[in-house]
């Protein structure tokens, strides 16, 4: 099951990377199928908690809600 975010904020490779990283230790998520500045988008392969992923994006400082 993929999950889709609209996530902003992120500027630069480093951005990005934050994200994933952020995104790596949440249980629920197989894999992070992609973290696009361009696009504005998240998308994680699995079934966590959409709360916990808003969550953990934040904590880094980005903006983000489900698409």
């Amino acid at each position: 099951m993929l999950k889709k975010l609209t996530v902003t904020g992120m500027t630069c490779g480093h951005c990005e990377k934050a994200v994933q990283e952020a995104l790596a230790g949440i249980s629920g998520i197989e894999r992070v199928v992609k973290v696009s500045r361009a696009d504005e988008e998240v998308v994680v392969e699995g079934d966590p908690d959409p709360a916990k992923l808003v969550a953990a994006i934040a904590e880094e400082g980005y903006e983000a809600r489900l698409a």
